[in-house]
C-alpha cells in the first residue's frame, strides 16, 4: 500500500491535477440531451487585468456552482473570456508610447492599433492563466474575447438593428467628458466623490443701475467668461425689480440679461445663478428655455480656449480657477470665499473630475425596459440576495438614454460611414452596415468606437456565435440558453446586468415591440444572479492595491494552498454582503485540508478491505453486516443524511457561507471528534462494517467538498490508483438517495439523541476530571444514572467511555455523594478523588470562578451595547453569545463543585 504523507502538501498535487484536468479535456463543452444542461458565463475580466481578491472570490464561487452541477448529473459548461477594456487598454498603450517619445495622436490610428494589439498579445490573458492556478474548471479551449471576429460581428449587428428599429440616434447633447482620456462617458462611468471645495461670491454690476450689483455664488469662477445670463427665481422678492435688466460679466465686461426661471433654488447661495449653458446641464436647460447663446470656453483637455480671454487661454481649468479668483479680487468683484463640501463627479477610468460638455454623440434609447422589469419582478430571473431587485428596478424606472460613442481608437469602431464632402448631420448621407459601402473610397467611417459596455451587453448570446446560426448550432446555443447563474458584483447592476437582460429580451427572438410572459421567460439571459459583496480589510476599507491593503492572491495560494484559500475565503461569504478579510480563516481552511487528509489516511491505514471510496455506494453498503452496527454507526449515518439534506437546501438558496460551515461542523464535530474516536478500536480490529461506514462518510464528504477544494479531494479520491481520473462527473448521492440506500440497514432514529446525550455526558465528564489535582490512578468516576434506560445506555458504552474520558475506573452508584459532580441528561457524574488538598483546591476553584465572572461581565456589557449589534459582523455577535453561555455554564459547574467542599 502506497504511504501517505502525514501532512497535506498542496504543491505536490496542484500542478499535477491542473495539467491532468486540461490534458484530459475534463472541462470541454459537450452536449448530452439525456441530462439537464447547466451553463455559467464568466464575467469577462479586462484583458489588461491581473488576479485580485475580488476575482478570487468571484471565480471561486463560479467554480463551486459548476462543479456542483456536474456532481448533480447535469451536463455543465463554464465559458470563460476577456473584455478588450477600451479605455483601460488605450490609456496603458498611450502611456507606453509616451515613455518611448511617441505621441499617440500623431502616429495615427492604424499605427496606434498595431501597438495596442502588440500590447494585448504580450500582456493580455495573464489573468486567465492565473485562474488556472486557482483550479477553475472552465472551458479554456473555447474562451471568448470581445474583439474576436465572430463576437465583433454580433456587436456591430446589434448597433445596426437598433438603428434600424429607431433606438439609436446621433445628436448634440450634454455629456460627461473626461479631460484625461478625452472621451465621453455614460452616467454609470462617473463616480461621485465628496470634495472640499470653495464657494466664490462674486458681484456683477447692473448696467441700467450703475453702482448697483447682483451677487452670485459659484464653485467654478473660471467659467465666468462663458456666462450668458444671470437667473433668479420668479418668486424671489429680492430680485423681482431686476428681471429684464442686464449686468456686466466682471471678467470680460459682456452685458448679459437677468432672467427668471423656476429652476433656480432661492435658498442656495445668494439665490442668483450665473448661466453658463456650455458647462452645466441645468444651465443648458435654462438657456434652451430662454433662447440663450452657448459660449464654450473649454478645450477637450480641460484647458481654457481663446473665448475665455487672452489672459486665461491655455491655462488648465484648475490653474485658471486660481487666476480668475485673483483677478476678481483685484478688480473688486470678489466679495468673499467660503469653504464648501460637495460631491464631484470623477471619471471612473481617468480618475479626474469630469466636465459637462456639449458634444455630438451616438445615443441609445433602451428597448424592452418594461419587459426587463417584469423579468425580475415576476420571478423569471431571481436575485440573491433579493433586496438588489429594488436597486435594479429603481434604475429602470429612472433610465436615461445611453451615450454609446467613445472618442477612442481601441474598440469596436462605429459601423457608420459618411459620404465624403457632404453634410454629416443629414442621415441621407449615412451608410450603416457591418461591412461598409461597396464604393468605400467615397465614404469616411465614423472615428469613434462603441462604449465597452455596448459590446459586453451581448455576452449571454455573443459567446455562442450570434448572429451566425450555424456557429450557434455548433456551440449548442439551444441547449445551454438561457444560462443558469451569473456571479457578479452589485456595483455593475446598471453597467452590465440590466443591459444584458435588455439586450437578450430584444434580440433572442423575432423583432417585437412588446413581449408576453412566456416570451420573456425564454429570452432571459440567465435564471439567477448571485451578487457577491466587496472584500474589505479589518478597518472596513475596500481592498485595493493602491491602498496597499490587498494581499496578492498568488502569494496566499503559496502560503495556504489553493484548497485552503478557497475554503477559507468562503467561510466569510454571505450573499450580497461585504466581507471582512481575515487571514485566520485561511488558516482554518488549511487546517481543514490537513484534518481531511489525516482522517482519510487513518481510515485507509486501518481499512479492512480495498478498494475504498472510489467504488459505488451500493458496493460499500454491501460490505456491512447489520448485526455489527452499533449506536455510533447508526448515529453517524443518520447524521450524514441530515447534514446532506441541510447542505442541499443551503446550496439551493445560494447560502454558500452556511453550506461551508455545515460541512465544517459535520466533519469536525460529528465525524472527527466523535465517530473516529469512538470507532478506533473496532477499526483497528479489522471490522469490515466499521470500515464501510467510514468509507460511506468519507466518500460523501469528498463528493460534497470537491467543488470547494478540488485538488485535495481529487487526490484522495484517486489515492493509490495508477489510472487516475478526475472525480468531477461522479454522481453525488442526494440526501434522499442516501436515505433510500441506507434504509436497508434498519437505522435506529433514536440513536442520534442517544449519542447526543453520550457526547454531553463525555464532555462534562472530561471537564470534571480536568478539575482533579491528582493523577488518574488516584481518581475514578461514579455514575448515578437518571433512570434504568440511561443506565443501560451507559453500561453498553463503558468500554468506549473509559478510552474517550481517559479514566480506567468508571462505576455506578445509587447514592448522593459529597464529591465534585456534574449533572448530565443521563444522570449525575461524581469525581472520586482518593487524596485531595481541600484548601488548595478551594483556592483554585475560587480564582477560576472570579476569572469567569469578569469574562461574563465583559460579554454582557458588549451584548448590551447597541452600537456593537449594529456594526459587528453576525459571526462575531454569535461568537460572543456562545462565549457568554459557555462561561456561565462553566461558572455554575465550578460553583457546584466548590459547594461540595464547604
Amino acid at each position: 500500500m502506497e504511504a501517505l504523507d502525514k501532512v497535506f502538501i498542496p504543491e505536490q498535487v496542484e500542478e499535477k491535477w491542473t495539467s491532468r484536468w486540461l490534458n484530459d479535456c475534463c472541462f470541454d463543452k459537450t452536449m448530452d440531451p439525456s441530462k439537464e444542461s447547466f451553463c455559467i458565463l464568466m464575467p469577462p475580466p479586462n484583458v489588461t487585468g491581473v488576479l485580485h481578491m475580488g476575482h478570487l472570490l468571484n471565480q471561486t464561487l463560479q467554480d463551486v456552482f459548476i462543479r456542483r452541477a456536474r456532481h448533480c448529473n447535469k451536463c455543465a459548461t463554464w465559458i470563460p473570456g476577456t473584455d478588450h477594456a477600451g479605455i483601460s487598454l488605450q490609456v496603458k498603450v498611450e502611456k507606453e508610447l509616451m515613455e518611448n517619445a511617441l505621441n499617440p495622436r500623431k502616429i495615427g490610428r492604424e499605427r496606434f492599433l498595431e501597438h495596442a494589439r502588440a500590447w494585448r498579445d504580450k500582456h493580455g490573458g495573464i489573468i486567465l492563466s492565473q485562474l488556472k492556478s486557482l483550479g477553475v474548471s472552465c472551458d479554456f479551449k473555447n474562451q471568448v474575447y470581445t474583439l474576436d471576429e465572430s463576437y465583433s460581428r454580433g456587436v456591430l449587428t446589434v448597433f445596426i438593428e437598433l438603428y434600424k428599429r429607431g433606438y439609436i440616434y446621433r445628436g448634440q447633447r450634454m455629456v460627461n467628458w473626461c479631460p484625461k482620456t478625452l472621451t465621453a462617458l455614460s452616467d454609470e462611468e462617473v463616480t461621485m466623490k465628496p470634495q472640499k471645495s470653495k464657494l466664490y461670491y462674486v458681484r456683477y454690476e447692473i448696467v441700467e443701475l450703475p453702482g448697483k450689483f447682483i451677487e452670485i455664488s459659484t464653485t467654478r469662477p473660471e467659467t465666468i467668461p462663458g456666462d450668458v445670463a444671470v437667473a433668479v427665481n420668479p418668486g424671489d422678492e429680492r430680485y423681482k425689480n431686476l428681471v429684464g435688466l442686464h449686468c456686466k460679466c466682471p471678467l470680460n465686461e459682456a452685458e448679459i440679461p437677468i432672467i427668471a426661471d423656476d429652476a433656480v433654488v432661492r435658498n442656495f447661495g445668494t439665490g442668483a445663478l450665473k448661466i453658463t449653458p456650455a458647462h452645466d446641464t441645468v444651465d443648458l436647460a435654462i438657456g434652451q428655455r430662454h433662447n440663450l447663446p452657448i459660449v464654450d470656453i473649454l478645450n477637450a483637455d480641460g484647458t481654457l480656449n481663446a473665448l475665455a480671454g487672452r489672459e486665461f487661454a491655455g491655462l488648465d481649468r484648475f490653474a485658471a480657477r486660481e487666476k480668475t479668483a485673483e483677478k476678481l479680487q483685484a478688480i473688486g468683484a470678489l466679495v468673499r470665499i467660503e469653504e464648501y463640501e460637495n460631491n464631484i463627479g470623477f471619471s471612473e477610468r481617468g480618475d479626474v473630475p469630469i466636465e459637462p460638455r456639449l458634444s455630438e454623440q451616438w445615443f441609445l434609447k433602451y428597448p424592452k425596459v418594461n419587459e426587463a422589469k417584469r423579468a425580475v419582478s415576476e420571478g423569471f430571473i431571481k436575485f440573491y440576495p433579493k433586496h438588489w431587485e429594488k436597486t435594479y428596478l429603481h434604475w429602470l424606472d429612472n433610465i436615461q438614454d445611453w451615450c454609446i460613442s467613445r472618442q477612442l481608437w481601441w474598440g469596436h469602431r462605429i459601423p457608420v460611414w459618411y459620404k465624403k464632402n457632404s453634410d454629416r448631420s443629414n442621415s441621407n448621407n449615412w451608410h450603416v452596415s457591418v461591412d461598409g459601402p461597396s464604393d468605400i473610397e467615397n465614404w469616411e467611417q465614423d472615428e469613434d468606437v462603441l462604449d465597452t459596455w455596448a459590446s459586453s451587453w451581448i455576452w449571454p448570446f455573443g459567446v455562442f456565435g450570434w448572429p451566425d446560426q450555424e456557429k450557434m448550432r455548433r456551440e449548442y446555443f439551444q441547449y445551454f440558453y438561457p444560462t443558469n447563474v451569473l456571479v457578479t458584483g452589485p456595483d455593475i447592476i446598471f453597467f452590465w446586468v440590466a443591459r444584458m437582460i435588455i439586450a437578450s429580451l430584444e434580440f433572442m427572438g423575432p423583432n417585437k415591440k412588446s413581449l408576453n410572459s412566456e416570451e420573456i421567460k425564454v429570452r432571459i439571459p440567465f435564471k439567477s444572479v448571485y451578487f457577491t459583496g466587496i472584500i474589505r480589510d479589518k478597518m472596513g476599507r475596500k481592498m485595493s492595491k493602491s491602498l496597499g491593503n490587498s494581499p496578492e492572491p498568488l502569494d496566499l495560494i503559496a502560503k495556504y494552498g489553493t484548497d485552503g484559500l478557497r475554503f477559507g475565503i468562503l467561510l466569510s461569504v454571505a450573499s450580497g454582503q461585504d466581507l471582512i478579510f481575515n487571514e485566520d480563516n485561511l488558516k482554518l481552511g488549511r487546517n481543514f485540508c490537513n484534518k481531511l487528509w489525516n482522517a482519510f489516511r487513518f481510515s485507509r491505514i486501518n481499512r479492512a478491505y480495498k478498494p475504498y471510496t472510489k467504488i459505488s455506494l451500493a458496493d460499500i453498503i454491501a460490505k456491512i453486516s447489520i448485526q455489527d452496527l452499533d449506536i455510533d454507526d447508526h448515529a453517524i449515518l443518520l447524521n450524514l443524511i441530515k447534514f446532506c439534506s441541510t447542505f442541499e437546501e443551503q446550496m439551493e438558496r445560494f447560502e454558500i457561507n452556511a453550506a461551508v460551515n455545515s460541512m465544517s461542523s459535520f466533519f469536525w464535530n460529528e465525524y472527527c471528534s466523535w465517530y473516529v474516536e469512538a470507532s478506533k478500536t473496532r477499526l483497528r480490529e479489522g471490522n469490515k462494517t466499521v470500515s464501510a461506514v467510514h468509507d460511506i462518510v468519507i466518500r460523501q464528504l469528498l463528493l460534497l467538498l470537491n467543488p470547494f477544494m478540488p485538488f485535495i479531494t481529487d487526490e484522495l479520491w484517486n489515492m493509490g490508483e495508477h489510472d487516475q481520473h478526475s472525480m468531477q462527473n461522479v454522481y453525488c448521492e442526494t440526501a434522499q438517495d442516501l436515505r433510500l440506500a441506507l434504509g436497508t440497514l434498519g437505522l435506529d432514529e433514536t440513536s442520534i439523541d442517544m449519542v447526543a446525550q453520550l457526547k454531553e455526558f463525555l464532555n462534562l465528564s472530561r471537564r470534571l476530571t480536568a478539575q482533579s489535582p491528582e493523577s488518574k490512578e488516584h481518581t475514578s468516576l461514579l455514575i448515578c444514572p437518571k433512570n434504568e434506560t440511561a443506565r443501560k445506555v451507559i453500561e453498553g458504552y463503558i468500554p468506549k467511555l473509559q478510552k474517550l474520558v481517559g479514566m480506567e475506573k468508571i462505576d455506578f452508584t445509587g447514592e448522593i455523594l459529597q464529591f465534585p459532580f456534574v449533572q448530565t441528561s443521563l444522570g449525575t457524574v461524581y469525581l472520586h478523588v482518593a487524596r485531595i488538598n481541600t484548601v488548595e483546591e478551594k483556592k483554585k476553584l475560587t480564582w477560576e470562578i472570579e476569572k469567569l465572572s469578569k469574562l461574563i461581565r465583559l460579554n454582557e456589557i458588549q451584548l448590551a451595547n447597541k452600537e456593537f449589534f449594529s456594526r459587528a459582523p453576525a459571526h462575531i455577535i454569535e461568537g460572543t453569545k456562545k462565549m457568554l453561555r459557555e462561561n456561565t455554564l462553566r461558572r455554575e459547574e465550578l460553583r457546584k463543585i466548590l459547594s461540595t467542599m464547604e
